[in-house]
């Protein structure tokens, strides 16, 4: 049910203080505004997989040709960046990785970088990505059958699923015992997909920029269903993040 809407400057206000991040009365300050936060509380609370995709008003995550990086405002990637502060592991699909060479690193607000995990199942990933840089947090490649892998790559195999891929839920539980209890699954629109489709998410936030694409990838796509009592409704909150509109949408527990 879609419940309340709220402005939100906090997402700028907390990137901008000038004390370092290593200092113990900057981190007793960012933790009491993050735990105050209408937004970043209920996920400080306690373990938790985050599904995060940003898309124009017609539902697009990128064009056509596969372009991406500007469709948030500045707010929206400063909130995509604190949810990266605020995780263990950062969880994306090779699609992204192919797509959009991300560094999957906290730049944009202070924080230490999450460990970085990549669904790779087939080995398709380069060996020149920039998720490979050494930033000081560990990178996971998630495969199903042996694969060749950079060194300093820590690997980690699970059984294919019947489609081939990795099922979600095992990986959220191979994560959880190696420590990465707070998870934000960033991309690509199929991972995220695939993670509410089988109920692994607990939350879900969606990023919405006043901005029309007309074509190209959907951000949601899901198993069809055939009567609107079949549809998912859970509990929604709205944000506004500069001129992007957060739906922040809460799972009381994982669906399925």
């Amino acid at each position: 049910m879609h419940d309340k809407r709220t402005e939100s400057p906090e997402v700028a206000d907390m990137g901008s203080c000038p004390r370092s991040p290593a200092d113990p009365e900057f981190r007793d300050d960012e933790d009491a505004a993050t735990a105050a936060s209408p937004i970043y509380g209920p996920i400080a609370r306690g373990p938790f997989v985050l599904g995060q995709l940003g898309q124009s008003l017609d539902g697009r995550i990128a064009t056509p040709t596969g372009h991406s990086r500007t469709i948030s405002g500045a707010a929206g990637i400063a909130h995509l960046h604190r949810l990266r502060a605020m995780a263990d592991a950062v969880v994306v699909g090779i699609g992204t990785i192919l797509a959009d060479d991300p560094q999957m690193t906290v730049r944009a607000v202070p924080g230490r970088h999450p460990a970085r995990v990549v669904i790779d199942p087939r080995g398709r990933m380069p060996c020149d990505a920039r998720v490979l840089a050494d930033n000081g947090a560990p990178c996971f490649v998630v495969q199903t059958a042996a694969q060749p892998r950079p060194a300093g790559v820590m690997v980690l195999t699970l059984p294919a699923d019947p489609s081939g891929g990795v099922d979600p839920h095992a990986l959220v539980a191979a994560l959880a015992a190696r420590g990465f209890r707070r998870l934000l699954i960033e991309g690509g629109g199929q991972t995220v997909s695939r993670f509410l489709a089988c109920g692994a998410l607990t939350r879900l936030h969606v990023c919405v920029t006043p901005v029309l694409i007309g074509s190209g990838p959907t951000g949601l796509c899901l198993p069809p269903i055939t009567r609107m009592e079949e549809a998912l409704r859970p509990r929604c909150r709205t944000h506004l993040l500069g001129d992007d509109v957060l739906f922040d949408i809460s799972f009381d527990r994982p669906q399925g």
